[in-house]
């Protein structure tokens, strides 16, 4: 544990930089507030600076880091990305999350892909959702929001630890994908409820406001609904992705129980 540590103008800018794509690309970190989601994060991901009140490192002594600072209340005011600071905050090192699931894990497992999600929070619901649900890969539009920007991070709660994000062309990826089911959601499909729905498969969500591109959607080979109830009842335009994401996971998992 280092009491005497020195936050640097530059290591702080570095910090600052995680923000954006190109900071974390280029020091190869992000950020995690609070305890929960810092201690789920530990035995994925290899911690390179965890900054911490002092009481929270004597609580958590088990933790190791590359360096453990003991941080006063002024050093985690400068570090925080929320409202009121977390009593720790982790920088972690990326990973490399380029292998993509290929159609042998696909036909035993759900998978997710989601096409142009572009809410931070949006996506950080849905990795938690996966996580709750036993999905345990997504696949990703190269333009769909990254899943370490802090917002996302904070939103997962951890689930990162358990949920891999790969980052593809989708359209090529889903036209490699062979003999499986892909279903997709659409205001205009079966209803989720009543239809058969496979053990294995792709499910794909579309973007916040548009939903799912024409190019991915030739691919879908089942296109379902979740209706309104009663069916014919006037209500929202459409459900938030993260909302609907959680309804179509639990009616695939109930179809096993």
């Amino acid at each position: 544990m280092n009491s005497d540590f020195q936050l640097t103008k530059r290591l702080l800018k570095d910090f600052e930089s995680l923000d954006l794509p190109k900071g974390r690309r280029k020091t190869g970190l992000f950020v995690a507030e609070g305890s929960k989601c810092v201690l789920d994060l530990m035995p994925a991901f290899k911690c390179r600076y965890l900054f911490a009140a002092p009481q929270w490192i004597q609580e958590h002594q088990a933790v190791t880091a590359e360096e453990i600072v003991e941080a006063s209340p002024s050093m985690l005011r400068q570090l925080t990305r929320l409202s009121t600071p977390s009593p720790v905050i982790a920088f972690f090192e990326l990973q490399d999350n380029t292998e993509v699931p290929d159609t042998q894990y696909i036909t035993e497992n759900l998978t997710l892909v989601l096409d142009r999600v572009q809410d931070p929070g949006n996506l950080g619901t849905i990795i938690r959702c996966a996580d709750w649900m036993g999905v345990r890969r997504i696949v990703a539009s190269r333009d769909t929001v990254d899943a370490f920007s802090p917002k996302c991070v904070q939103a997962t709660m951890g689930a990162l630890a358990r949920v891999a994000v790969a980052y593809v062309e989708l359209d090529e990826y889903l036209a490699s994908i062979k003999g499986v089911n892909i279903y997709g959601t659409f205001l205009g499909g079966d209803n989720i409820y009543t239809s058969p729905l496979s053990k294995g498969g792709l499910l794909v969500m579309g973007n916040e406001g548009s939903g799912i591109s024409d190019a991915v959607a030739s691919h879908v080979t089942h296109r379902l609904t979740i209706p309104p109830y009663p069916i014919d009842a006037q209500t929202s335009e459409s459900l938030n992705v993260g909302v609907a994401t959680a309804i179509a996971l639990s009616q695939f998992r109930a179809r096993l129980f």
